[in-house]
């Protein structure tokens, strides 16, 4: 009997980094920076230090120390502003240094484009495991919408370091706070910065992260490079995708072309929104709405998917994800809508990353609800 999707083997191989990092850019949802950067990185660190070990949550002592490594910015900014490999270093380090525990593993934060890849490299870099779990099962713009401050994990201590290693120590009660408090630090230091933050323990990865995620990114990128032998990337990935536990509820939400766009980098964020044509020529309009990430998809101003389950826009012909910074007019598309994991869509989560987090003035309702997939 072949494994699930989301257990790995322990380690990968350089030449799925590639599909690793399509699979991440999708479940990014158009933000989580620019996967073909991170890959490049997580590759030159391999080259230098090894490829790191691959655990899987329930692998943890429950009193293991896991750090995670993330990158932070704007989008539109982290595609000409990449990671040194010192700077991931030093936030590591520092936040060591700062609680006085050395790590035991690496986690991501979110499974998102560039932020899949930064924990590889941070891994590799300090010959530590990286755990097959994250905590959001997507990406998500501010510092404070992961289940682990959901369910009451300090966000702080966080260490913020810049291309210049310059950093900062923030530590405050509060994950809003935090997360106000980073990004300020963020916009002086280039609005591309390096940070490590919420420290963990191995029971506290097994019980609120979203496990399996670099397995299923592996294999929704997978999933993609079959699907294009057969002439049909965008089907074999949604097929992948329903064969998951989290992701099983997916759907074609329009097929069309990119004919508006407006995107402005703004509070440290990539904002704005697309409208997409229908590509059969009916006059069917899909309007999105961004911050670093998609929030809301609206077919003829009803709403088709909503934050937090996962909108993504690929290219028609090869299943590509298109991130945020990446939309252009004239793109032909398809925008695929996906359930989140359960454990995102609990009333405690959606109190901190439900639409109305993100000043969208509706209630969140399940994709499989909306398109009676159940």
């Amino acid at each position: 009997m072949s494994q699930p999707v989301e257990k790995m083997n322990n380690k990968l191989s350089v030449e799925d980094l590639e599909d690793l990092a399509q699979g991440a850019a999708f479940l990014g949802t158009g933000g989580g920076g620019d996967p073909y950067i991170g890959m490049l990185l997580a590759r030159h660190a391999i080259e230098e230090f090894g490829m790191p070990e691959i655990i899987e949550p329930e692998d943890l002592d429950d009193d293991a120390t896991v750090f995670t490594s993330t990158m932070l910015g704007a989008p539109t900014v982290l595609v000409e502003k990449a990671a040194s490999g010192d700077d991931i270093d030093l936030s590591i380090n520092k936040l060591a240094q700062f609680i006085g525990k050395k790590p035991d593993a690496i986690s991501p934060i979110e499974i998102g484009g560039m932020n899949s890849m930064i924990p590889i490299c941070a891994a590799a870099r300090m010959g530590l495991p990286l755990v097959n779990s994250d905590g959001m099962g997507r990406a998500f713009p501010e510092i404070q919408m992961v289940t682990y401050n959901v369910y009451g994990v300090p966000t702080t201590p966080a260490v913020i370091v810049d291309e210049h290693l310059e950093s900062v120590i923030v530590e405050t009660s509060e994950a809003k706070r935090a997360e106000d408090l980073i990004r300020v630090c963020a916009i002086q230091m280039g609005l591309s910065v390096m940070i490590s933050c919420y420290p963990l323990t191995g029971k506290q990865v097994k019980n609120y992260g979203v496990s399996g995620t670099i397995g299923i990114a592996l294999g929704i990128g997978r999933a993609l490079v079959e699907g294009r032998k057969r002439g049909e990337p965008v089907q074999a990935m949604m097929d992948l995708l329903r064969s998951t536990k989290y992701y099983n509820h997916c759907v074609e939400l329009f097929d069309g072309k990119v004919t508006d766009l407006r995107r402005e980098t703004t509070r440290g964020f990539s904002i704005g929104h697309c409208h997409i044509e229908a590509i059969d020529g009916s006059g069917d309009l899909l309007q999105l709405e961004f911050q670093n990430e998609h929030l809301v998809a609206r077919l003829n101003g009803n709403t088709v998917a909503i934050v937090p389950d996962l909108i993504s826009v690929v290219d028609r012909e090869t299943g590509q994800t298109i991130t945020t910074e990446g939309l252009a007019y004239g793109q032909r598309v398809k925008v695929i809508g996906t359930s989140a994991a359960p454990v995102m869509r609990t009333p405690e989560s959606l109190a901190v990353f439900g639409p109305h987090a993100f000043g969208i003035e509706e209630e969140f309702l399940r994709i499989e609800e909306i398109h009676n997939l159940v």
